[in-house]
């Protein structure tokens, strides 16, 4: 009976929250993509923890996921990753996740055993649908083993297929997508584009910090929600950030 309560709970709490995902591109694939701070080993190691979390979100809650760029860490962890999550309102679910995010822990990599600071960068775009009139010039782009949009200097990699052509078309892609966040942003009357709204990778910055050392707690700094089962979080667990922050933007539009 308590199983089957619970059940009923997590299906009606699922349902209020997609009522929220009304924005324009909600309803499209996101494609996200995580880079680590300064900090080396401990903010890499950060980073594909991060990655991990949100593949495990995925997979939990019924999305595909399709691994665009992977870049290795030097000793551990990884140096930048970039994904696409495939499904119905993967966008208008992960948009929450923008921003820094910060974890304090006794670090694995210290032999004195000593407790560490770690940030990681995670920015999501909505995969544009084909039809979306995105207009980039040849003249536009520098080509090499990257694809660097000189107007605007965003820079795409993807190294994942063997053939230069599919790689080329996997970061044409990552570029239609941040071109189109981009004039979303602008047309949003935003002071600033989704580039230049990513804060330093350092303190102060993040919108949620998981603290594994002294305590141990997520916390979400723009909604104040937290948790206190931080490795159920870690396991992908994301569900009651999520609806907390689509409320906290619903209320701000209302």
């Amino acid at each position: 009976m308590a199983a089957h309560l619970k059940d009923t709970e997590t299906f009606v709490d699922r349902v209020e929250t997609k009522v929220l995902l009304s924005a324009e591109n909600d309803g499209l694939n996101a494609i996200v993509n995580i880079h680590p701070g300064a900090g080396g080993t401990e903010a890499q190691d950060w980073a594909e923890m991060l990655m991990r979390m949100y593949l495990r979100w995925a997979e939990q809650n019924g999305f595909k996921t399709q691994m665009l760029d992977y870049q290795d860490g030097e000793e551990a962890g990884i140096k930048s990753v970039t994904f696409n999550v495939i499904g119905e309102y993967a966008y208008g679910y992960l948009a929450s996740e923008t921003g820094v995010h910060r974890l304090v822990r006794i670090s694995p990599f210290d032999a004195n055993k000593r407790r560490h600071t770690s940030f990681a960068s995670v920015a999501v775009y909505p995969e544009i649908d084909e039809t979306v009139e995105v207009v980039i010039e040849e003249k536009e782009l520098r080509i090499d083993v990257r694809i660097t949009h000189l107007p605007t200097g965003i820079v795409v990699q993807c190294q994942n297929e063997r053939s230069q052509h599919k790689n080329k078309a996997v970061c044409m892609k990552v570029l239609r997508a941040r071109l189109f966040e981009l004039e979303m942003e602008k047309k949003k009357a935003e002071t600033k584009s989704i580039e230049d709204s990513k804060l330093e990778i350092a303190w102060g910055s993040q919108i949620r910090s998981y603290v594994l050392q002294p305590y141990r707690l997520a916390k979400d700094h723009r909604t104040k929600v937290e948790v206190g089962d931080v490795d159920r979080v870690l396991d992908g667990d994301l569900d009651k950030f999520i609806k907390a922050y689509l409320q906290f933007r619903a209320r701000a539009a209302a």
